[in-house]
């Protein structure tokens, strides 16, 4: 029985499978790749830009217009806070992206964030920093919020059809496509976002600038913008580098980068760097880690601590300095070498009638203008309407009041309710919406008080109509309307400008070089790549050099601080570093390690240090195979601080023998076979191209490979013409048993 349960089972499982086949499911088919984009990506596309990323005329991206405006409904505008996660419940109603993504947006909105020059939100509670990469905002049920009071600029008059209001996503409510701002808010605060195959980025200005340039170019549309709004204006303050050749580009275009850097503060008491205004596009923790990099790195060495002491008053990044340094050269190093000084890349895109244009301040701002009239006109195109309906009834009732008692004595004699109105229009000749209205009149107001004041109203009404159809029908009136708006902006939320205007030119010509302590050192390399720094005094009181066994100093040097140093490896590279980038040391202990101090490649070593300041002289390269290579030094100088340069020499042959030569000089060259040849390096020409393959210098037998590369010591041979290569390539000759006694008293430099 269990057995044809089984097989029953299995049949009905192979009839459901085929009953709910899927026809041309795991077919393949061709489609062409412009029907895809067409047809899948350039909708998606189309949405990110229209319903997203670019902010609009108002200044507003769709998000922050549908919380907003919410928030405006729940009567937050007047009203008292409520909590934050109340408001990101109502807007979900008109924006279905989930409450993590309302929330951050409100936040950003949120003068407690400090990420705009004129926040929207009036917050309570933690809303973190936006200068601040680790201060996290608190959840949405710990917070409170309203609307901030600058929001009545943006929604006067929206009941009066001064914008297009539109479905929300399910259709259950309205609303606005636009909101009626009565400033330019779209230059008022910074607005970034990403679309799809474009982006805008627009910085924020001083509003109160912002609306004066406003007013200038209603006025005149030829004004020069910079004349009244120099240059942006930052939340975060800072110092803005100002050129007026690229912030006109800037206001021309819409494009370009504006240069911010961080104002600081010395403090002579404790010897101390404090900075308050940092650029807007970075954060605290950023200007730290950067700052940590360097001196670990060894490029700042004036620093002793950095610690950031951002509390209840704002930000405050503490810097320790080294006694006798100087703050103001420090900071031009650190502007420099990390985010204190930043670029803010301008990119003016907005939406403007459905189409993305990026447009520069003036062009920006005379749409603005013309948006801002269409609102106006609206408006009182809807006062008008109210009027002419409101004259029109009280018309009637003029009518009526001329004499009460027949229209008492209509109504009392009217049969029916419903005859009622009819009775009114024919006895006075007035229309329905007339007798409708007068009709509702209370008995108690039919008094001669009432009657004259309602006679005054049609005189006013009528004063008023004819002063709104001129305004329709002035251009001139209109522009009025829309600078007394922008003034009482100045007048009610106007504040001085944060950001501080610098002249770029007095700021580039200061001299930021780092100036390198010289003192006399004395330099040691050894066979296994240490390497140490150590001052005559210290030499002088030290013992004996510590190294690790089996390790000896190969290259040693009496010099100065400031000379720079070049390490070749045996990866045919040279790595260029400072003495100054190394520690004064001392002689009994091991040194830095090179390899590991100049981030060298697995595997790789040092063989050869070149200490120099003038890049004069020349490298001598001696190979496996007899040639031999010398190559200007002047070609390992290089104009930026490059560290690695590669093909620093030939890597065809294996290398014998490295020298640096500040002249041309004899040396000796050995071989296994014991032939020695007395070289003159001047019969080698030197060559530009690092990696050179040089030229034949030693014939070596089968068998036999060079043994040694050494200077040459004045007397060392009895006869030293014995020796010497008249002509190039030379095998050398055999040692005489006179020189052979001298063999055991030579020193040598090379392998």
């Amino acid at each position: 029985m269990a057995r044809k349960k089984t097989s029953k089972k299995k049949d009905d499982d192979s009839n459901l499978l085929e009953n709910t086949h899927i026809i041309g499911a795991g077919e393949m088919i061709e489609q062409r790749i412009t029907d895809t984009l067409e047809i899948n990506y350039m909708p998606y596309a189309m949405s990110v830009i229209l319903s997203r990323a670019i902010p609009e005329i108002d200044g507003f991206k769709p998000s922050h217009r549908k919380l907003l405006y919410t928030m405006y409904k729940m009567g937050l505008l007047t009203g008292g806070r409520t909590k934050s996660a109340n408001i990101v419940g109502q807007t979900m109603r008109l924006n279905p992206h989930g409450d993590a993504a309302i929330y951050e947006t409100m936040v950003r909105l949120s003068r407690g964030n400090e990420a705009l020059l004129n926040p929207f939100v009036d917050s309570k509670g933690n809303f973190g920093k936006a200068y601040s990469r680790d201060m996290h905002y608190a959840a949405a049920r710990y917070t409170e919020a309203k609307l901030d009071g600058i929001c009545n600029e943006l929604f006067r008059d929206i009941d009066k059809n001064t914008t297009d209001f539109v479905d929300n996503y399910d259709s259950t409510m309205k609303e606005p496509s636009l909101l009626p701002v009565t400033f330019p808010s779209i230059l008022a605060n910074v607005n970034l976002g990403i679309a799809v195959g474009m982006a805008s980025s627009i910085c924020s200005f001083n509003l109160k600038e912002l609306c004066e340039t406003t007013i200038e170019l209603i006025k005149n549309k030829q004004h020069d913008c910079l004349t009244t709004m120099p240059a942006p204006d930052f939340i975060g303050g800072g110092q803005i580098l100002y050129d007026r050749d690229a912030m006109a580009e800037v206001y021309r275009t819409g494009r370009g980068n504006i240069k911010v850097r961080a104002k600081y503060e010395y403090d002579k008491e404790f010897n101390c760097i404090d900075i308050k205004q940092i650029p807007p596009t970075t954060t605290a923790e950023a200007i730290i880690d950067k700052i940590i990099e360097k001196v670990k790195a060894g490029s700042i060495k004036e620093i002793t601590d950095i610690r950031d002491e951002t509390d209840k008053s704002g930000l405050k990044i503490t810097i320790d300095l080294k006694r006798g340094t100087d703050a103001d050269k420090l900071m031009q190093k650190l502007y420099k070498m990390t985010p204190l000084e930043d670029s803010f890349s301008c990119n003016f895109n907005v939406l403007i009638d459905g189409y993305p244009k990026v447009l520069g301040v003036r062009d920006l701002l005379i749409e603005w203008i013309r948006f801002r009239g269409k609102c106006v006109f609206r408006r009182v195109s809807f006062e008008l309407k109210k009027a002419q309906d409101r004259l029109h009834l009280l018309k009637g009732l003029e009518k009526i009041l001329l004499d009460i008692d027949k229209a008492i004595k209509i109504i009392r004699e009217t049969d029916e309710v419903s005859e009622v109105i009819p009775n009114l229009m024919i006895g006075f000749g007035i229309d329905e919406i007339q007798a409708e209205y007068v009709a509702e009149i209370k008995l108690r107001h039919l008094n001669r008080e009432y009657i004259i004041k309602r006679l005054k109203d049609i005189e006013n009404l009528e004063a008023t109509i004819k002063d709104m159809q001129d305004i329709l029908s002035s251009k001139t009136r209109v522009r009025k309307i829309i600078i007394g708006e922008l003034q009482d902006v100045i007048k009610k939320y106007g504040k001085d400008r944060i950001s501080e205007i610098v002249d770029v030119t007095g700021v580039e010509a200061e001299d930021v070089t780092e100036e390198i302590p010289d003192y006399a050192v004395n330099l040691f390399f050894t066979k296994e790549g240490y390497f140490k720094k150590i001052t005559p005094l210290s030499l002088r009181m030290g013992g004996d050099h510590k190294l690790k066994d089996g390790d000896e100093i190969v290259q040693s040097f009496e010099t100065t601080n400031n000379n720079d140093l070049l390490f070749f490896t045996d990866k045919c590279q040279v790595y260029k570093a400072k003495a100054n980038d190394f520690a004064d040391s001392k002689a009994s202990v091991l040194g830095e390690y090179i390899p590991s101090k100049l981030e060298m490649e697995e595997g790789e070593n040092a063989i050869f240090m070149v200490v120099t300041n003038d890049y004069q002289g020349y490298m001598f390269f001696l190979f496996d195979n007899g040639k031999a290579a010398k190559v200007n030094l002047n070609s390992y100088a290089t104009k930026t601080n490059r560290k690695k340069l590669i093909k620093a020499y030939c890597d065809k042959f294996p290398l014998k023998g490295i020298m640096y030569l500040k002249e041309d000089k004899s040396i000796v060259i050995e071989t296994t076979g014991g032939r020695c040849l007395l070289l003159d390096t001047a019969q080698v020409s030197a060559k530009a191209m690092k990696d050179t393959q040089g030229v034949a210098c030693v014939t070596v037998k089968k068998n036999q490979k060079i043994a040694v590369v050494r200077d040459f010591v004045e007397g060392e041979f009895v006869k030293a013409s014995r020796y010497k290569a008249k002509n190039l390539p030379s095998a050398g000759s055999v040692l005489s048993n006179e020189d052979i006694m001298k063999k055991n008293n030579m020193t040598f430099e090379g392998f």
